[in-house]
């Protein structure tokens, strides 16, 4: 498949997973994919121990009206998320969802709200094995590498978007919520304070050690104590950059100090802006601070393209994976996945990109989409291999050549 435009980055393989060719989370272990489908509504399994031909070798059906677009493995399990398939519904449009919660909208709407535990002890082949319903909209996104406790983004009935949730793992065949955390104004009897128009939600959380940084969408950043599983709380709060909004992805590196965190553009056509990645200086957790921001795309002029331009998901330097304080690796819609050296943490450099071509079909159901690249996540192994997805073009595997 030739890219569009590529820099430092090859193309090694592709699926279209069978028709599912849109794409949200993949984790990869063991030789193989797992795949969230935003509108196929089911979770792909693919063989990818030889990436040139990666094979669907499985695909879970969500319930009627329910999405797993968010997924986690590590050891034995694939746990993921059920929660509302808003765009196939076609019950809400982008202003309504990117503006607001969206509960009221989907009232009445048929769907199964909570996360589900699978054994993948035989990895071809997921196995059900647990449960944890929510009441309410339910589950947006997980952080689990392991031990007692996930860490997840839920809508829970009483609260008015997305908050934290701690989950206790030690029965993974009864998972149980054990401790919230939430921006005041966002719990049970409280007031937003926030204008209308704005969608104060967690869209998750990453940790290190008892540290959480969390993503809220138009909320911004917070910098959360979860030492106490029980009593998670709030050591900040700082709102987005001027012009920002859509906080979407944190990543902690550990070693330097450091905060990365993007902020997803919300609109077509940078209609309203652009929205950036940001370096943050985290020497004291509780007092982050703003060093700068990465550079833009600039080999085409990708307003102009269509669809959104900007900062989704960033790779996640989990556990099996390419782990890294110096690469960041960001998938950017519609101009592909970019490669950033932060060696310079005061000076980002773009130092690869890979464009894929347009989808050749949509698998999208809202009406009047336009036929354009809008790459989603990437996940990166140690070898340097890149699973990337997107909302139409399926899965494409790259190899990053800068290692």
């Amino acid at each position: 498949m030739k890219p569009v435009a590529s820099k430092g980055i090859k193309f090694v393989g592709h699926s279209d997973m069978n028709g599912h060719g849109d794409g949200v989370q993949v984790m990869v272990h063991r030789g193989y994919a797992y795949v969230g489908h935003g509108y196929s509504n089911g979770i792909t399994t693919l063989d990818v121990r030889d990436p040139k031909n990666p094979k669907v070798v499985d695909f879970i059906a969500c319930a009627q009206g329910t999405r797993a677009l968010h997924l986690q493995t590590h050891g034995d399990l694939l746990l993921a998320v059920n929660a509302p398939s808003v765009w196939t519904m076609q019950v809400l449009s982008e202003k309504d969802y990117f503006g607001g919660s969206p509960a009221d909208r989907l009232k009445g709407a048929g769907f199964t709200s909570g996360i589900r535990v699978y054994d993948i002890s035989k990895p071809e082949k997921p196995r059900e094995i647990g449960f944890m319903p929510v009441d309410g909209i339910g589950p947006h996104r997980i952080w689990y590498v392991g031990g007692r406790y996930a860490y997840a983004s839920i809508h829970f009935a009483d609260v008015t978007d997305h908050v934290l949730a701690v989950i206790d793992m030690s029965d993974v065949t009864k998972p149980r919520v054990v401790g919230r955390c939430w921006i005041p104004g966002m719990g049970p009897g409280e007031s937003p304070t926030w204008a209308a128009g704005k969608r104060y939600a967690l869209h998750h959380a990453l940790l290190d050690g008892d540290i959480a940084y969390g993503a809220w969408r138009d909320g911004g950043l917070t910098v959360m104590n979860v030492a106490d599983p029980a009593k998670p709380k709030i050591l900040v709060h700082r709102t987005p950059q001027p012009g920002g909004g859509g906080t979407h992805s944190p990543l902690p590196l550990p070693d330097r100090r450091l905060l990365v965190l993007a902020d997803e553009p919300t609109f077509a056509n940078c209609k309203e802006g652009h929205r950036h990645v940001w370096t943050y200086d985290i020497r004291q957790p509780s007092d982050p601070k703003v060093i700068a921001p990465f550079p833009e795309p600039a080999e085409a002029d990708y307003c102009a393209k269509g669809g959104f331009f900007g900062p989704h998901n960033l790779h996640e330097n989990r556990p099996g994976g390419l782990q890294s304080s110096k690469l960041v690796f960001a998938t950017y819609y519609n101009a592909g996945v970019r490669v950033y050296d932060i060696a310079d943490q005061a000076r980002p450099r773009e130092i690869a990109y890979y464009v894929p071509p347009n989808p050749a079909k949509m698998v999208d159901p809202r009406p009047n989409r336009p036929q354009v690249l809008q790459s989603g996540d990437c996940y990166v192994d140690r070898d340097g291999l890149m699973y990337l997805t997107d909302q139409n073009v399926g899965l494409n595997i790259l190899q990053f050549e800068g290692l």
